[in-house]
C-alpha cells in the first residue's frame, strides 16, 4: 500500500472514531476505526506514518464510544430486569 494511501486510512479512521464516540449512533463508524487502526498496525508496523496521531486518536475515541454503548445497554438491562 503506498504511504498517501496509509495517510488517507489513518484520516479516514480519526474522522470515524469522532463519530463512533457518540453512543448508539457510532457504533459502525467506531467499529470501522478499530479495523482501520488494525489493518494498518498489523500490515505496516514498521513503517513511519505521519498521520499515526490521527490513527491512535481515532481508534481510542472509537473504543471509548463502543465501551460506552456497552455500558449504557448493561445499566438498562439491570435497571428494567
Amino acid at each position: 500500500m503506498p504511504r498517501i494511501l496509509v495517510i488517507h486510512k489513518s484520516l479516514t479512521a480519526f474522522v470515524c472514531g469522532l463519530i463512533g464516540f457518540l453512543p448508539f449512533i457510532g457504533l459502525v463508524p467506531g467499529l470501522y476505526a478499530l479495523f482501520c487502526w488494525a489493518h494498518i498496525r498489523s500490515r505496516y508496523p514498521d513503517e513511519w506514518n505521519p498521520a499515526s496521531a490521527y490513527l491512535s486518536w481515532g481508534a481510542l475515541l472509537a473504543l471509548i464510544g463502543l465501551l460506552g454503548s456497552a455500558l449504557i445497554v448493561a445499566v438498562a438491562i439491570l435497571t428494567y430486569s
